[in-house]
């Protein structure tokens, strides 16, 4: 939360009173139209997400309610919002408190879904370079990458990894017992995704998901006049670097607005409409999350109230 402040402050130090005048008449004046309809993206993906979750979860025996599924999603992204990475624990706690689906297979299956994202990510990253490699290496400081440091690190948690493992095989601790069978478990959902009967389903619905990201902030360019004009060619980088910059802080505050108007600059947006789109896309993505977020929470008790 520190560091997105910092970034705050930054874009605040940055801009002299009239940047700011200006970035508060751009997202003031924007057209609203443009940001319902990123908003109703954003939906369309959470509710695929939580589709594709239950393909994940049928290997295992288990057929959650969609309703359960969705609802547990929209709680998971709202708890990243407060605690980075708290959301996939909550999911798979609610689903384990509401549909007896144990925490651990849960999780797994969590896991293994954001394998599969993070495949589709470094793809977008592979296609922000082929079309703007000097870009996203300035951004990312790719060149600054140790490659020796990472083979150590690699190795290290290999041997790590087999230590354990051994460890873990040759103990008769009834604690260690309860660890193996809890990483069992765990191993157990995450490679449920071998035994899906519907991994075309699977597929499709992971390049849905993806897509109404990319239009989610593709969308958004339509509610600032200047910025109507870019082509996928710079909001694919801008995409890429924003997406990056998450993780960094809690929902990206800060960091991503920041982020995504450096690459805008660099493609000819003055530096008010750049900051201008970050917020409005931040804002957007966030006031979606905290809003059916919160009615999620609410909703999900409710909707379970036989139980």
């Amino acid at each position: 939360m520190a560091v997105g402040f910092f970034f705050i402050y930054l874009s605040y130090q940055n801009t002299t009173p009239e940047d700011r005048d200006s970035i508060y008449k751009y997202i003031k004046n924007a057209d609203y139209r443009f940001v319902l309809a990123s908003t109703f993206f954003g939906i369309l993906s959470h509710i695929s997400r939580a589709i594709r979750w239950q393909y994940l979860l049928a290997p295992l025996g288990y057929r959650p309610k969609t309703i359960n599924a969705i609802l547990a999603v929209l709680i998971g992204y709202i708890s990243n919002l407060g605690i980075p990475r708290s959301g996939e624990l909550l999911r798979a706690s609610a689903l384990d408190r509401y549909e007896n689906i144990p925490f651990q297979k849960g999780f797994g299956t969590v896991i293994a879904e954001r394998v599969v994202d993070l495949i589709i990510l470094i793809g977008l990253v592979f296609l922000a370079l082929i079309l703007q490699y000097d870009l996203i290496v300035d951004a990312l400081q790719i060149e600054n990458l140790n490659f020796f440091q990472l083979i150590v690190v690699l190795f290290l948690a290999t041997l790590t990894f087999i230590g354990f493992r051994k460890f873990l095989s040759r103990s008769r601790h009834p604690m260690i017992k309860k660890i193996k069978n809890f990483i069992n478990d765990l191993w157990e959902g995450m490679i449920s995704i071998y035994y899906m009967k519907n991994k075309l389903q699977f597929i499709a619905h992971t390049f849905f998901i993806w897509l109404m990201y990319v239009l989610m902030f593709w969308v958004i360019k339509f509610s600032i006049p200047e910025t109507v004009g870019l082509g996928m060619n710079a909001l694919i980088p801008a995409f890429v670097v924003g997406g990056l910059s998450i993780s960094a802080t809690n929902g990206g505050i800060g960091i991503y607005p920041y982020s995504v108007s450096l690459v805008l600059i660099a493609f000819g947006i003055s530096k008010e409409s750049g900051l201008a789109f970050g917020w409005i896309m931040w804002t957007c993505q966030t006031l979606m999350v905290v809003t059916f977020g919160a009615m999620a929470f609410f909703a999900l008790p409710l909707v379970n109230r036989q139980k």
